[in-house]
C-alpha cells in the first residue's frame, strides 16, 4: 500500500460519514486510531479542576496526562506524566535511540513508531547520485535500522523519502497530537496544530517503552498575529522576527502559541516553517490553532477523514476565550518587513532592507558566495513555488543566480510534484542544483569545494540555523537565515546589498527592471505526486528478524549499562573545560563528518567539546591536563583522567547545550568518566539528556559564581546523600594555594530523575523496575 496513491484517496468517505468513527492516526497504520473523545475526556477533568480557561497548548498537553484527575499542574514548576501518541526518530539519533532499546530488553515498542533516513546523505554532486553514494557508504547503518524496525515494529523510511519533519507534516501529524522526535525541529508539526516536541533518545526509549514521559509543565508564550501577509514578507519573517524579540533562550520553558486574526493568512507549511524554527528561541514546542488552512492541506495529503474528525472537535483543538498567556507578543503583520537573521546566531535579526549597510559596517563580507533554499523549514511546495516564481522572472530577463545556488526538497513527495509542475526546471535553469531529499548542507553534510577552511566568505540560506561552523565546518563562513524567495533573490544579485523591495537588476538587454513580490499556490492544482514508494512496514511479527551488530563494527557499538551512583559525595573533581561563551551542541559533539559514528559511542566521544572555547587560552581543542601540565585535545584528556580513575566536571556559561536535540552530547561526557556539568543556564533538551545518562546538570545559584572556579581548580559536590527536588547542592572549590570557598548549586530534578542519577542512567532504572516487576 502506498499512501498517498489514488487508491488511498478514492477510499476517503464523506465527512458526514466519518463523524465518530474511527480514524486512522495515518494510512502507515491502518489500526492505530485518533482518540479524540479521550482528549476531550482529560480536557474536561482539567478544567474543571483548573476551574479556568485553557489554552490550546494546555489542552493538548493536559489532555495527554497520565492520571489527569491527580497529576499536579503549575506552570513552570511541576513535572507531568504524560503519554504521547507516536514517536519519530530521524536516521543519526535513532542509531543510538535503538540501541538503548534494544538493552531494555523489550520485545516491541508500545506506540507507533518510525525512522527517517535523512541525515548521512551528504551534498555533493546532485540527488541521485548523493543518495546513491549515501546508500553505499552508510548500508551498514541502514541495514540496522531497517532490522531493527522490523524485529520492534518500528516503520522504516528508507533514504531518498525527505527530511523527517517534511514526512511527518505529510503523513503523521494532525490537529491535536502530541508526538515527540528525536530532533531538535520535531515542534515543524505544530504546523497542523500538534503538540510535536524534540526529545533525546532516552526519552524515546521511555514512550517505546509504555513508560509515562516526563516533562516540567511549559509556560505558554502567546504570539498575537494581526492583519496579513502579503508582497514579499512570508511566514519565515514571523519567526525570525520573533527570534529577534525573545533571543535563543527566551522560549525556554515555554510552548509559543499563536493565535489571532493573522493566522488565517498564513498557509499550512508556513506554520509549519514558523513553528519549526521555534527551536531557535529554546521553546519547547510551537502550535496554531487549528483552522481552514490546515484542513486544506490535510485534504490535499489524502487525510480528508482526518479534518472531518477534527471538525467534529475543533473546540478541543483551539484555545478558550479568555485563556492566559505568560507573555504575549503581538506582531502585526500587514507591517511586518522581510527579515535576515544572521551570522553566527539565528536570533541576531535585520530588516533585509538594513543587512548590506550593515554588513558594511561590521566588516561582513557582503558577497554572496552560495545560497540555498530548502531544508526541513522551508521546503514545501509553496516553498519552492515562491522561489520559482522570482527565478522565472531573472530567466526572462536574461539573468541566472551570480552566486551558486542549491535546492533541498522536502520530501520525495515534493520532488516528485515539483518535477512534474516544472519548479525544478525553472530553479535548474537560473543556475540551481537540485539536491537529494534529505537534510545536507544545513546539518553541514555538504562536501563543499568553492572555498579553503578558514576563507572569509557570507552564505545565505532558508535554514533554521546558522552556528558558526555549522554549513560548512568553516568557522569563518558568514552564514544568515531568510526565506526562499529573499535567499533566491540574493543569489541572483549575488550581494547583501540587494533589496528585492525597491532595488533594480540589470537584465542582460541592459536594461534595469524590478523583482515583482512573488506569488505561488501553497498546494498544488492537481494531487499531489507521491514519487517513488520508500516505506518499510514492520512485519507483524518481528519475532524472529535477525539485527547484527559486528563487534568489530567502526559505526555501531552495543551499549554497556553506565556505573551506579557509589552513594558518595563527588570530591575533588578535576576540571576537564571551562568553557568561555555560547556552547551549542554542535561545539560538544560536532556533526558533519562525525554522523558516521553516531552507533558508536566510544568512537564518536572523539568529538567530545572539541569546538568549545577554551577559557584558560582562548583556544578550541586544547586543555590542560591537570596530571601532566600538557596542553592537549579535550577528548584524549577525558579518556586519560578516566584511565587514572577520576571524574571531572565541565563548567560552562549561559544557555549551554542549546541548538540540537543531539544526545550523544550527553552519553559522550558520561562515556568518557564526566560527573557534573556547572553552568549558568542549560537549554531544555540538553538538560534532560544530562540526567538521563546519569550525570549532574546544576546551575550557579549566583551566576557570578562562574568567576570563582578556575580551570586550575578541583571541585567537590556535597550534599547527594540528601539529595532532594529543590534542595540546592553545595560544590566546594579548592585552589592550588590550599584556599578553599563553597558556593551553592541549584538543580531541576525531581524523585524520579534522582533515581536516573543513583541508578547510573535512566536505562539502567528501567531496568532495575522492569526486574522488580518480574
Amino acid at each position: 500500500q502506498h499512501a498517498l496513491n489514488s487508491g488511498v484517496r478514492r477510499y476517503h468517505v464523506a465527512p458526514v460519514l466519518c463523524q465518530r468513527a474511527k480514524v486512522a492516526m495515518s494510512h502507515f497504520e491502518p489500526n492505530e486510531y485518533i482518540n479524540y473523545e479521550k482528549l476531550e475526556k482529560n480536557i474536561n477533568i482539567v478544567r474543571k479542576r483548573l476551574d479556568r480557561p485553557l489554552t490550546l497548548s494546555e489542552k493538548i498537553v493536559y489532555g495527554h496526562l497520565d492520571d489527569p484527575a491527580k497529576q499536579e499542574i503549575e506552570r513552570g514548576k511541576t513535572y507531568l506524566r504524560l503519554r504521547p501518541d507516536r514517536v519519530a526518530m530521524q536516521d543519526a539519533t535513532a542509531q543510538m535511540a535503538m540501541l538503548q532499546f534494544i538493552s531494555s530488553g523489550l520485545p516491541k515498542v508500545a506506540v507507533p513508531s518510525t525512522i527517517h533516513c535523512d541525515h548521512l546523505i551528504e551534498a555533493q554532486a546532485g540527488g541521485e547520485k548523493d543518495l546513491q553514494r549515501a546508500k553505499d557508504i552508510n548500508q551498514e547503518v541502514y541495514n540496522f535500522l531497517s532490522t531493527a524496525g522490523a524485529k520492534y515494529g518500528v516503520g522504516f523510511w528508507k533514504p531518498g523519502s525527505g527530511i523527517i519533519h517534511q514526512i511527518i507534516l505529510e503523513n503523521y501529524s494532525y490537529p491535536g497530537v502530541m508526538l515527540i522526535g528525536t530532533d531538535s525541529h520535531t515542534p515543524n508539526g505544530g504546523g497542523l496544530g500538534g503538540i510535536c516536541i524534540g526529545v533525546g533518545g532516552a526519552d524515546a526509549v521511555d514512550v517505546m517503552a509504555g513508560i509515562p514521559w516526563e516533562l516540567k509543565c511549559p509556560k505558554v508564550i502567546g504570539v498575537k498575529l494581526t492583519g496579513k501577509l502579503s508582497g514579499w514578507t512570508s511566514p519565515k519573517d514571523v519567526i525570525l522576527k520573533v527570534a529577534g524579540i525573545l533571543t535563543v533562550k527566551g522560549g525556554t520553558g515555554a510552548i509559543i502559541e499563536y493565535h489571532g486574526p493573522g493566522v488565517d493568512s498564513i498557509s499550512c507549511t508556513g506554520m509549519a516553517t514558523i513553528c519549526n524554527m521555534g527551536a531557535e528561541i529554546g521553546a519547547t514546542t510551537s502550535i496554531f490553532p487549528y483552522n481552514e488552512r490546515m484542513k486544506k492541506y490535510l485534504g490535499k495529503t489524502g487525510r480528508a477523514d482526518i479534518a472531518a474528525n477534527a471538525d467534529e472537535f475543533k473546540q478541543h483543538l483551539v484555545p478558550d476565550s479568555g485563556c492566559h498567556y505568560d507573555q504575549v507578543i503581538e506582531i502585526n503583520l500587514s507591517e511586518l518587513k522581510p527579515h535576515i537573521n544572521g551570522p553566527f546566531t539565528p536570533d541576531l535579526a535585520h530588516p533585509v532592507s538594513d543587512i548590506g549597510a550593515v554588513a558594511e559596517k561590521e566588516g561582513w563580507p557582503v558577497d554572496i558566495r552560495v545560497g540555498l533554499i530548502g531544508s526541513c523549514t522551508n521546503s514545501s511546495y509553496e516553498d519552492m513555488g515562491r522561489s520559482a516564481a522570482v527565478a522565472k522572472q531573472a530567466l526572462a530577463h536574461g539573468l541566472k543566480c551570480k552566486s551558486k545556488f542549491t535546492i533541498t526538497p522536502g520530501s520525495e513527495q515534493i520532488r516528485a510534484t515539483i518535477e512534474r509542475d516544472g519548479y525544478a526546471k525553472i530553479l535548474r535553469e537560473v543556475g540551481g542544483l537540485v539536491l537529494a531529499n534529505a537534510c545536507g548542507p544545513c546539518i553541514g553534510q555538504w562536501d563543499r569545494k568553492d572555498i579553503k577552511k578558514g576563507e572569509k566568505n557570507t552564505i545565505v540560506t532558508s535554514y533554521n540555523r546558522n552556528f558558526t561552523g555549522r554549513n560548512d565546518a568553516n568557522p569563518e563562513t558568514h552564514a544568515f537565515v531568510t526565506s526562499p524567495e529573499i535567499v533566491t533573490a540574493l543569489s541572483i544579485a549575488g550581494t547583501l546589498k540587494f533589496n528585492p523591495e525597491t532595488d533594480y537588476l540589470t537584465g542582460a538587454d541592459g536594461k534595469k527592471f524590478k523583482l515583482e513580490a512573488p506569488d505561488a499556490d501553497e498546494l498544488p492544482k492537481l494531487e499531489f505526486d507521491p514519487g517513488q514508494d520508500t516505506y518499510q512496514y514492520p512485519p507483524k511479527d518481528g519475532s524472529g528478524q535477525r539485527v547484527d551488530v559486528s563487534p568489530t563494527s567502526q559505526r555501531l557499538q552495543l551499549l554497556e549499562p553506565f556505573d551506579k551512583w557509589d552513594g558518595k559525595d563527588l570530591e575533588d573533581m578535576l576540571i576537564l573545560i571551562k568553557v568561555k561563551g555560547k556552547c551549542t551542541t554542535d561545539h560538544i559533539s560536532a556533526a558533519g563528518p562525525w554522523l558516521k559514528f553516531r552507533g558508536h559511542l566510544d568512537n564518536i566521544s572523539n568529538n567530545l567539546l572539541i569546538g568549545a572555547i577554551n577559557i584558560e587560552n582562548g583556544k578550541a581543542n586544547s586543555v590542560r591536563n591537570a596530571l601532566t601540565q600538557e596542553f592537549g585535545p579535550v577528548p584524549d584528556t577525558a579518556r586519560y583522567y578516566k584511565k587514572m580513575g577520576i571524574k571531572w566536571a565541565v563548567v560552562g556559561d549561559e544557555n549551554y547545550g542549546e541548538g540540537s536535540s543531539r544526545e550523544h552530547a550527553a552519553l559522550e561526557p558520561r562515556h568518557l568518566g564526566g560527573r557534573v556539568i556547572i553552568t549558568k543556564s542549560f537549554a531544555r533538551i540538553h538538560e534532560t539528556n544530562l540526567k538521563k545518562q546519569g550525570l549532574l546538570p546544576l546551575t550557579f545559584a549566583d551566576p557570578a559564581d562562574y568567576n570563582k572556579i578556575h580551570p586550575v581548580d578541583k571541585l567537590s559536590i556535597v550534599g547527594l546523600k540528601d539529595f532532594a527536588p529543590g534542595k540546592p547542592l553545595k560544590c566546594i572549590i579548592k585552589h592550588p594555594n590550599g584556599s578553599q570557598e563553597t558556593i551553592m548549586l541549584n538543580h531541576t530534578f525531581n524523585e524520579s530523575q534522582i533515581e536516573w542519577f543513583q541508578a547510573g542512567s535512566a536505562l539502567n532504572r528501567m531496568k532495575e523496575l522492569q526486574q522488580k516487576s518480574s
